[in-house]
Formats: structure tokens, sequence, C-alpha cells
């Protein structure tokens, strides 16, 4: 069988047995090994929201590949590695993958900050790389010829937010916080930036401890400020839900818009009440969307239906889960069309890949462009409307 569109059902006859002889030994055993995807995952922490909806969506689609008999007779063996959020964590566990464990590609880290950290070292050892971490500075086909990006790049995000927020919100006085990690320091550090390029007064700017107790301190100082914005660049839900709740306990109505966070469900178990979830905008995309019907596109609205029961959905977003199987089906896929699960085989099988039919976006690259995002396809959620990890667009659009 050949990948079909929805990229989850692949298989092939068995392979030839070995021969005997010393000089196929090898080549043998390795076209019937297991494809070994090294998974970086920050599955604890306080940025684990994002891993734990990815890793849902990587088991999901290993299982459909190995239930299907697998990748041309080979089964798909997923190798996690729990690094925390923690770059340093993530540079051992990414060593251990090329020295040790010898994978076939690496898909994560989840967390640009942990990316930063080991994007050179990947480089280094060739080592296939898929991720959806949005720093823009780790996708470069020059410098990282191995690394390809499955996400929009956060140049993209913000071009979304910025957009958003004077466009449609009208807000000219804007308060920019991010956390303490690598990512939130240089998302925030841009985001200002760029919002006074187009015209905005940055009143406010805060780079805050996730696991700081008390916003209070920073949210007076916005709002004395006179923000009539908070653009928000974290993954920490936490420190999200205890802004939300000092936003509800200052009676102010501010609007938060932002990072894709904005939206999880953990927000909803860690707010004081429904109410504080409302005026908040998160990063979201179309194909991720429902409609007025209640409807996502066809093509997300069958996989919903597949994965009713196998999947929670209702703590995570469905973007998370349906960027775990397209990064699993990608390497999948480019050891299929080029026969041979090698560094370099499967790093030319993606420089070659175009309008690949994932769930969460359809991905081009080639060797002088690696990222894959469809611009077009990142808009807006209103937060709190999330059903089965999808929403509803944020107001203002048409």
């Amino acid at each position: 069988m050949t990948m079909t569109r929805r990229g989850l059902t692949l298989g092939g006859a068995g392979l030839a047995a070995a021969s005997l002889s010393v000089p196929l030994a090898t080549p043998a055993l390795a076209q019937s090994e297991p494809i070994k995807i090294g998974w970086l995952a920050a599955l604890t922490g306080p940025s684990s929201a994002p891993a734990i909806g990815f890793n849902r969506g990587v088991l999901y689609a290993a299982e459909a590949l190995n239930a299907a008999g697998g990748v041309k007779g080979r089964k798909v063996e997923i190798i996690t590695r729990d690094t925390q959020g923690d770059p340093t964590k993530a540079v051992n566990a990414t060593q251990e993958m090329i020295s040790q464990l010898r994978v076939h590609a690496i898909w994560g880290p989840t967390n640009s900050g942990e990316s930063l950290a080991v994007t050179a070292i990947m480089a280094r050892g060739k080592m296939p790389n898929i991720h959806p971490c949005v720093v823009d500075s780790l996708i470069d086909p020059t410098r990282y010829p191995n690394a390809f990006r499955i996400a929009p790049s956060n140049t993209q995000w913000d071009d979304a937010v910025r957009a958003y927020t004077l466009n449609i919100a009208k807000a000219k006085k804007v308060a920019v916080v991010g956390d303490t990690t690598g990512y939130g320091v240089s998302a925030a550090n841009a985001s200002a930036a760029a919002l006074q390029k187009d015209g905005a007064e940055v009143v406010y700017k805060a780079n805050i401890d996730a696991t700081q107790p008390d916003m209070t301190p920073d949210m007076l100082r916005a709002r004395n400020a006179g923000a009539q914005a908070i653009v928000i660049w974290s993954v920490s839900t936490g420190m999200i839900a205890r802004m939300l709740n000092t936003r509800a306990t200052m009676g102010w109505d501010v609007p938060f818009i932002g990072h894709p966070s904005l939206a999880s469900g953990e927000i909803g178990t860690l707010i004081d009440k429904p109410a504080n979830w409302e005026k908040v905008y998160a990063i979201g995309y179309k194909n991720c969307s429902y409609d007025a019907s209640g409807k996502l596109p066809p093509r997300n609205e069958e996989l919903l239906a597949r994965l009713r029961g196998k999947i929670n959905l209702q703590d995570t977003l469905l973007w998370w889960v349906a960027c775990g199987i397209d990064a699993v089906n990608l390497v999948a896929k480019a050891v299929e069309t080029g026969g041979s699960s090698t560094n370099e085989s499967i790093i030319r099988e993606w420089n070659a890949l175009k309008n690949y039919p994932g769930y969460f976006g359809d991905y081009s690259y080639s060797a002088t462009d690696h990222n894959g995002f469809p611009v077009s396809d990142i808009v807006m959620s209103a937060a709190s409307t999330g059903k089965n990890g999808t929403f509803a667009l944020a107001p203002g659009y048409g």
C-alpha cells in the first residue's frame, strides 16, 4: 500500500529474506529494523501542555501505521525522552539519541528554548529533525540543512496577533508579556519591536517567571500604564490562568491576545470562574476552526470522528494532536518514498515535499525553504469556545 491522503495507512509487502552471506547481512538488517523516531517531549514541568497534546497524536499515528503493516513492512518505534522543558536535559537526550540509540529522525523539541540548545548538535550529527518551534532563527537551510519546521514561525504568529490587536481590537497602547524561557524572551522582544514599528505604543513590557505566584504587581503596572490590550507570549497555562484571575479581581476587562496556550483546556481548570476566560483571543488555524454549524473542514471532521473514544480532546488542542500525527507521518512518508531510512534520504525527500496533505496543514519544503506551513491558515480564535480542541473564530472576522 502507499500513503493515503489521510497519511495514516502505510504498508507494504514483506521484505525478502536476508541472504546468509556476510556482505548482505547488514543491509538486510537495516531494511527490516524498526524505523526509530526520537521524540523530545516536555511532558512534565511548567511548559508541558503542548507536548502532552503532541504526544497523543504521536502515539496515535504510530499505532495506526503499525496496525496497517508499518512502512514497507517496518514497524515505527517512538523513543521518548521527557525533557521537562529544560535545555540541558534536551541536550543530553539529543546526544543519547544520535550516538547511542541511533534514531533515524528526531521530532521535537516542542519548546524553542530547548530547540535553540540542540539544533546545532543535530546539524553536526546530520540528524533529520522536524519540530514545531517558532523562533525564526531555528530554521536556516544553510546552517541547519537537516532541520524543518512543521508549524508557523514566530514572525507569522506575531503578524497575526499584531494585525488583530491593531486592526480589529483597535488597541494602540499595548502591554507585551512573555515568560522567562528563551522563547518567552525572544518572542516578547520581537513582538514589542514590531508593534512599535507599526505605530503602537508599548506602554509596558515584562518577562515573568512562570512559577511566580502573584501576578498583581505586573498587572497593576500594565493597567496604570494605560494598556488597552495585553499581548501574551508563553506556553505556561498556570501563569496565564493566574493573570486572568488577577484581571478579574482587578475588575479590568482588557483583552488578552496571543499565544495558542491562551486557549488550552488546562486554563479552564485553573481559572476561578468561566467568565475569567472571556475576551481572550489565541492564535488558531483555519483547519482547526469550526463554522457556524459547528463543523470543521472535511479532512479534520473525518479525523475527529476517528479520534472519538481514543484520544481525550477536552484538555488539549486539536492542532497539537494533529501536528503530532503529521510529524510521525512525514517521517514515514520520507522513508516510504525514498526507500531508505538513512539521514540523507529522509532529508532529500523532505526537500522535495510538495503540498503534503496533513491535518494541521498542507506542507511544502524545498532545499532553500524549510518553513512548510501555509501562512494563510493562521487566524485568531475565541479562547473560551473550545470544543473537542477546536474553536470558533475570534470576533471581527468576516
